[in-house]
């Protein structure tokens, strides 16, 4: 016999449809709703509230007819794993690779995904993250409008098929992070707002209605919110999480939702006895959410750091639009390898504020920072990588300058090896109405920079997915062969040396010549010098340090006691 439930607290009349079978439900004094019934895993069911159409349950585990059909049962019990000895290697010590499982491999799908495992794990990957997983409307999409926030995607293969792969990862030493949105939900199938007031009525998000954290029967909203991070960590054995966007997340309650989610993530790591982890994504430059509980912080184990991407985007590319107006100059690189935040309390022109505030003696590598990200590629309007907008010689020295650095290194899938795919924006909505509201939407947002309409892709239209999927023969082929050998290089020197390997601040110093377009940095005994000019230059170094050549992306001119003279666009590692 199984109990279920739901909980609907201003429902007047709830029904369980199992099969052809309507059972009336009973209500307890906090709204939840519950009925016994013979059904075992692999049973579909839905609820009916107040007597409307069946709808898929809040927290579903699978949803395998899609956002719109009925919910079915899963035992978490019954699937065989093999990593009862698992555990995470710490945060300080990771190299993330972010993948997104649809476009990863032609085939789209988790049992893919654990065929290329092998090249993570040689490349010297740590951890892999996921970008988001769970239930969304149509078969392909980026996860960030899900609905369904318990049941993995079924185009992608489902309950099953994420345990398969978050156990192939463990066995191959691989940890995982996993994607999660918790700021709103999607606009197409989600189906909460039915149940109970999931959502705020004073806040809303770019995306959407806000999530309720602090109104009334908010209890109810945090429960289901806590209760699915655990889900993840606990019968997915997922590693850590990624919160998306919580600057976006309005919570003005005394125990903010954060706070409560990393106290209950370390209890059930307690429980368990395995490592697990929290890194939150935050453009605030707000270091208290990395700051610990006893110290008036969050608590949580890391966040993401756009400052770094930024400045080395800039000072590349030369762009200078939008949020890209606070970079462009070598002090704001220098700035953010020593600082991790650029704008730590200083006045930004594009937000016309002052920003930020100084991230006080955390150290770097509690700051997760990238070359390139989902984000920074997928937001352009047609999807470039950094490989397409600058030379290949450019884009090695953006590589070393994100891999040498203090903080903790993300890669994205394919810029391992300079890869062609773009990352575009795709979608899959069923509703016709509101795929041409995102396709006039797209268009509009970039008409506003000058950009003609006919030049973007089409969010709905198949080939943008399929434009965005790698190409795994590129491997083989010229330049790609060569710049994996790059990346596989620095992250070796990475791994190996010991100076590399730490978050220590206090260790880093940055010297730089804007007219001249040269940057270097020493961490500890490493010094990484950087000519991003088309000319020759000569960077002065620190006397008395270490001058051999652990690794260049050109052979340098001359190395001196003083100096090093570089070719054109070329970074050098010296050390001991």
């Amino acid at each position: 016999m199984n109990v279920f439930t739901v909980w609907a607290p201003l429902a007047e009349r709830v029904e369980l449809q199992l099969g052809d079978r309507r059972l009336a439900m009973a209500r307890d004094e906090d709204g939840w709703w519950s009925a016994e019934a013979e059904a075992g895993s692999g049973s579909d069911y839905a609820f009916r509230v107040d007597g409307g159409d069946p709808l898929p349950d809040p927290r579903s585990p699978w949803q395998p007819h899609g956002v719109h059909g009925p919910s079915r049962c899963v035992d978490h019990g019954a699937f065989s794993w093999n990593d009862a000895r698992w555990q995470a290697p710490p945060l300080s010590s990771a190299l993330i690779y972010e993948l997104h499982v649809g476009t990863f491999t032609p085939e789209g799908t988790f049992d893919a995904v654990i065929g290329r495992l092998g090249h993570l794990r040689d490349l010297g990957v740590s951890h892999v993250e996921l970008m988001p997983v769970n239930a969304f409307a149509g078969a392909r999409g980026w996860g960030y409008d899900g609905v369904d926030l318990y049941a993995p995607h079924e185009a992608y293969g489902g309950p099953d098929g994420l345990k398969r792969l978050v156990d192939a990862c463990h066995r191959e030493g691989l940890a995982v992070i996993l994607d999660v949105v918790y700021n709103h939900l999607g606009p197409e199938g989600a189906y909460l707002g039915r149940f109970g007031p999931y959502f705020s009525e004073g806040y809303a998000t770019a995306w959407g209605p806000a999530v309720n954290l602090d109104g009334p029967h908010s209890d109810g909203v945090r429960a289901f919110i806590v209760d699915n991070a655990l889900m993840w960590l606990r019968d997915y054995h997922i590693d850590g999480l990624r919160l998306d966007a919580v600057h976006a997340i309005v919570d003005t309650s005394a125990v903010h939702i954060l706070e409560e989610l990393a106290a209950a993530t370390r209890d059930l790591a307690a429980r368990l006895g395995r490592h697990l982890f929290l890194i939150a994504e935050s453009n605030r430059n707000d270091p208290r959410v990395v700051t610990s509980w006893e110290r008036g912080g969050y608590g949580l184990d890391a966040q993401w750091s756009d400052d770094l991407h930024h400045a080395i985007h800039t000072v590349l590319t030369g762009e200078r639009d939008g949020y890209y107006r606070d970079f462009g100059r070598l002090e704001h690189l220098a700035k953010a390898l020593t600082d991790v935040f650029v704008y730590d309390g200083r006045y930004s022109p594009f937000r016309q504020r002052r920003h930020g505030r100084p991230v006080g003696d955390l150290p770097a590598d509690r700051f997760v920072t990238c070359l390139q990200n989902h984000d920074q590629i997928g937001n352009r309007a047609r999807g470039e990588r950094i490989g397409h907008l600058v030379s290949e010689r450019l884009l090695r020295v953006g590589a070393a300058l994100a891999l040498t650095a203090p903080t903790t290194p993300l890669l994205f899938q394919g810029e391992e090896w300079g890869a062609g795919a773009p990352f575009q924006f795709f979608t899959d909505y069923q509703d016709p109405a509101l795929a041409d509201a995102v396709r006039a939407g797209r268009r509009g947002e970039f008409a506003a920079f000058g950009w003609d309409p006919e030049e973007i892709p089409d969010p709905q239209a198949p080939e943008t997915f399929r434009r965005s999927t790698l190409d795994w023969d590129e491997i083989g082929r010229e330049p790609h062969a060569s710049i994996l050998d790059w990346y596989r290089r620095l992250i070796g020197l990475r791994r190996t040396h010991p100076d590399l390997a730490t978050g220590r601040r206090d260790a880093v110093r940055a010297w730089y010549d804007q007219a001249e377009r040269w940057l270097a940095f020493t961490r500890g005994s490493i010094t990484v010098a950087c000519n991003l000019a088309a000319r020759r230059v000569s960077v002065p170094l620190p006397t008395h340090r270490p001058r051999r050549v652990l690794l260049a992306s050109d052979a340098p001119l001359a190395v001196h006691e003083t100096r090093v003279d570089l070719p054109p666009e070329a970074v050098i590692i010296l050390g001991p």
